[in-house]
């Protein structure tokens, strides 16, 4: 299994800033990775091209590319019909182009993958590229005996998140749930992700991985060619029998405890809580991804989103400040019925993505293109100038907080509704830096003997380092 980013194990304490290993093969410059949500594959190439490339932005998640049901909601994307790649965010050709074009960005491409279950439509029907398809009847796939039956509630609906035979071999929400205990299941599934391989893909997020044992999970990923990155979706829920840890043995998780922890902290002020991330008890450093929200998380409000404006903002750029895990940032659009998909071409097809400038409010359908909020790329680029540095110079008081990280950067934090200003001791060489956390090139100055003096508007940031010079 190869890593996007070795980073150092997590310790107790924030004792070293961000680890920047160059992702195999593309020339990324970091650790950091982004979903892309929706976003159709000509545009994910312009955007590796034009933005995600240049930033130094490591990976890109693509939305799953396989076939799927018809409909306009934006889970449609994850209810399969077939493998083929073929959706309504591009053609095989367009999928395969794109993974070359980021590859020649330096920007590797992971895909989500949708390997748990099949689809929810009780009735079957006719799929994006024209496969008609029965509940438990897909052709050249699956047939009836490859699916569970669990047979422990009325609906063979999961129904009890305390057993993990309820979790693991019922259904979600309807979706025909996949046998993945049997090879020939398992074989098939692969047989789509070698696919995928064939075409560049470097690596998948393993979509509800929490609903297949660790075991099935592993065995999928055993029969994949060659050493791609896995990521898995295991909500961390306390109590419950299946965590994240069980599935350590075949690639990294999401830590979700992180980005729950992260709504505390802007309520709280408490950003130095942030140096001891390591005692919260979430998964090894170096098997972590860590993320402010994601399309789940953003609907069920059970993180901060786009709706938070600044404090998301000022959330993103602590996490991308941090030494635990890698970080992954979000990119979607705007909606107020959680279901609501995007605004489609006549053809039924994702249009091009058009991001419109960060604001109070948004209509629906806009690209809200989180990542492109002032400041966030900055952080990325903050985030490989400093490297492992050991963090020194550190200081909190009440809602701001700052750190710097050896002679290579320094960052002041404020999740205050006041200006915090103050003359902050730092390491750097004296001389007028860049403030990689505004936009464009707002000026501060290092005095002689290291301060820097500087006034830190409301929910924002100073970031500084030493390529961040006028």
């Amino acid at each position: 299994m190869r890593r996007i980013a070795i980073l150092v194990t997590a310790a107790l304490l924030l004792t070293g800033c961000s680890t920047t290993t160059t992702f195999d093969g593309t020339g990324a410059r970091s650790d950091v990775g982004i979903q892309l949500f929706q976003w159709n594959w000509d545009s994910i190439a312009s955007e590796c091209t034009d933005v995600l490339g240049p930033a130094g932005v490591a990976w890109v998640l693509t939305s799953p590319p396989q076939e799927h049901i018809m409909g306009s909601a934006w889970w449609t994307a994850y209810q399969p019909v077939s493998y083929q790649i073929e959706s309504r965010l591009g053609t095989r050709e367009q999928f395969a182009a794109m993974v070359t074009t980021c590859h020649d960005a330096g920007v590797a491409v992971i895909v989500d993958a949708v390997i748990n279950h099949m689809t929810g439509q009780d009735s079957g029907g006719t799929g994006w590229a024209g496969t008609e398809f029965g509940h438990y009847d897909y052709p050249d796939l699956y047939t009836e005996d490859d699916f569970h039956h669990c047979g422990l509630s009325d609906s063979d609906d999961i129904t009890d998140y305390s057993s993990a035979g309820n979790v693991q071999t019922c259904e979600l929400v309807n979706l025909a749930d996949l046998a993945t205990e049997k090879s020939s299941v398992q074989e098939t599934i692969a047989t789509y992700l070698n696919d995928l391989r064939s075409l560049g893909v470097d690596g998948f997020r393993i979509d509800a991985a929490k609903h297949m044992p660790a075991a099935d999970v592993a065995a999928i990923v055993d029969r994949i060619d060659g050493d791609p990155y896995i990521v898995q979706e295991v909500i961390r829920t306390d109590g419950e029998p299946i965590q994240p840890e069980d599935y350590l043995g075949s690639g990294d998780v999401f830590e979700f405890g992180l980005a729950y922890q992260l709504v505390t902290w802007m309520k709280t002020g408490s950003l130095d809580s942030i140096a001891t991330v390591g005692s919260y008890g979430f998964a090894p450093s170096e098997q972590a991804a860590t993320f402010v929200d994601n399309h789940d998380t953003e609907r069920n409000r059970q993180t901060l989103s786009y709706r938070d404006g600044a404090k998301y903002r000022l959330a993103t750029m602590l996490l991308l400040a941090s030494d635990y895990g890698s970080p992954v940032l979000y990119s979607g659009y705007a909606f107020t019925i959680n279901d609501k998909g995007l605004p489609l071409d006549a053809d039924g097809t994702v249009s091009d993505v058009s991001c419109v400038d960060q604001r109070d409010s948004y209509d629906d359908g806009e690209w809200v293109c989180q990542h492109r909020w002032p400041g966030v790329l900055g952080m990325v680029g903050w985030r490989s100038a400093v490297g492992s540095a050991p963090v020194h110079d550190e200081w909190s008081e009440d809602d701001a907080y700052a750190f710097g990280c050896g002679e290579l950067g320094y960052v002041i934090f404020n999740a205050s509704d006041a200006v915090v200003e103050n003359d902050f001791e730092t390491s750097l060489p004296a001389g007028d830096y860049c403030n990689v956390a505004a936009e464009g090139c707002d000026v501060v100055e290092v005095a002689a003997d290291g301060v820097l003096s500087v006034a830190v508007p409301p929910w924002s940031a100073v970031a500084i380092h030493v390529d961040s010079r006028p």
